[in-house]
């Protein structure tokens, strides 16, 4: 469950997929931004076959970490950088479907309830 309004940030270059959650986080802090500011921080690994995604919960660290048993995620092309993705784009590259293609659609307020 991504929690409500959390900002994901997936990173663009490949990490070692040895490291923790605590190494992960001081590659965000490395970076530039805040690990505890609650967004969702997404890693791929050099195969682009695992994800992992950390996060602070108010309380702890979180890890989710997941493996494709064949075939491989849809990653962005790797550059420099991070790459800015909405929670429903996160739930798609999660189940290994292409990221790219979910885009949101205008919600217009109602003018009136009758």
């Amino acid at each position: 469950m991504i929690p409500q309004g959390a900002k994901v940030v997936l990173a663009a270059r490949p990490v070692d997929f040895r490291k923790g959650p605590e190494s992960l986080m001081a590659l965000v802090r490395e970076a530039g931004a805040d690990p505890f500011s609650g967004a969702l921080y997404v890693f791929r690994s050099k195969r682009a076959d695992k994800v992992k995604i950390v996060w602070w919960d108010g309380s702890g660290i979180c890890l989710y970490a997941k493996t494709l048993d064949e075939g491989g995620f849809h990653w962005p092309p790797i550059t420099g950088g991070v790459v800015r993705m909405h929670a429903a784009q996160l739930l798609a590259l999660v189940a290994g479907m292409d990221w790219r293609r979910v885009s949101r659609v205008p919600i217009r307020r109602p003018t009136s309830l009758g």
